[in-house]
């Protein structure tokens, strides 16, 4: 039998194409109702736009040998943390009392991208930090550590890709950020989030609103490609198996 994997660009495609005609779908019923609900709060209501990729990332942990059963991605997603009693996690594979990986999956659709970019890295650094802790605290009742892994879809805009100016009253950014769109500034973060080790793998792709209802989509960084993030998530997952 034929591994998801092995059509891999596909299978992403039709979970693109699923974000966008879900989201459509839910603005459509929204108008008809006469209510407004842009921006983030309109990611955060409609949590099926993601459903695409969290089916993919079962398929791809269920292809590499892990029993489904072992894998929760519509309840009881709540994991302990340090700071906090529980977050709940977007996909979280649990076998024999041992956490194995743990999925944040998010996205991010114009207008406001500017204080939704600081919400966005304020709850991916928190999450990691806290459940890091849980698991060096024995929360996880320890063993191998587990796959931390973050995925984030960013609308291909000319919001998202204009370049943008910071503020330096007191002291310099990091050069890297000056004049850089929040496009650019959500592949430095995502690659930033692996270099500092706050997540095994992370991946980041890109995708119009127009043709994205047809599944295209772009990965701006070869090392934050689809493919080196699940094939990251593979190998760790054949450790549990």
């Amino acid at each position: 039998m034929r591994k998801v994997i092995d059509n891999l660009e596909n299978h992403i495609s039709d979970a693109v194409a699923h974000y966008w005609q879900t989201r459509k779908a839910q603005r459509d019923k929204q108008k008809k109702r006469g209510v407004s609900d842009a921006g983030l709060r309109s990611a955060v209501t409609g949590g099926a736009q993601m459903d695409g990729f969290i089916r993919l990332f079962t398929e791809i942990i269920v292809d590499a040998g892990m029993n489904e059963r072992y894998v929760f991605r519509k309840r009881q997603l709540e994991l302990p943390g340090f700071f906090r009693p529980t977050k709940e996690w977007d996909l979280i594979v649990v076998k024999n009392g041992h956490l194995v990986a743990a999925i944040e999956a998010k996205s991010q659709v114009g207008p406001s991208f500017g204080n939704n970019f600081n919400i966005r890295t304020e709850e991916a650094m928190g999450s990691a930090l806290d459940l890091w802790t849980a698991y060096r605290e024995g929360a996880f009742n320890g063993g191998i550590q587990p796959f931390l892994g973050y995925f984030f879809m960013l609308e291909d805009c000319d919001a998202s890709v204009r370049p943008v100016k910071v503020k330096e009253p007191h002291f310099k950014v990091f050069p890297e950020f000056v004049g850089a769109s929040y496009m650019k500034r959500y592949e430095l973060f995502c690659r930033k989030l692996v270099l500092e080790r706050h997540y095994i793998s992370a991946s980041f792709i890109t995708s119009e609103s127009e043709t994205g209802v047809k599944g295209v989509y772009r990965e701006p960084a070869n090392d934050l490609s689809f493919t080196i993030f699940l094939k990251s998530l593979v190998s760790h997952i054949g450790a549990f198996v």
